[in-house]
């Protein structure tokens, strides 16, 4: 039987564990950090239905809330979303709150046109 404590770190880590398989995409990322106003710009690494990750220069603080757009091929797809990891002078893994309907069909319409053997393992 496992002890409370062990239970809790492995927890903690499933939580941690994305939810959807990632694959490389490229889409300009702007976006507002909601409390501050700052703005941050970037391009995407990879994206999957439920977040991305933002290369950006300036990657802001673990649990920040964005107003965000990326933009591919002239399609935009507008979000709230949370940062959830950062990675210093490399970037930002967002996770997506909210979508608009358009904006979510246009996010499963760029992950249906992707080839599906390019997925990126989970960390």
């Amino acid at each position: 039987m496992e002890s409370d404590r062990g239970k809790r770190a492995k927890e903690s880590s499933l939580r941690e564990r994305r939810y959807a398989i990632r694959y490389p995409f490229t889409a300009d990322a702007q976006m507002l950090e909601l409390k501050s106003g700052i703005r941050v710009s970037g391009v995407t690494s990879d994206l999957s239905p439920g977040g991305c990750f933002v290369c950006t220069r300036r990657p802001l603080d673990v649990g920040a809330r964005v107003r965000g757009t990326l933009t591919h091929n002239s399609q935009k797809v507008e979000m709230l979303a949370v940062v959830r990891l950062v990675k210093a002078r490399v970037g930002m893994g967002l996770e997506f709150l909210d979508l608009d309907p358009n904006s979510h069909a246009t996010l499963l319409a760029w992950i249906e046109a992707l080839p599906k053997s390019r997925l990126i393992d989970a960390e």
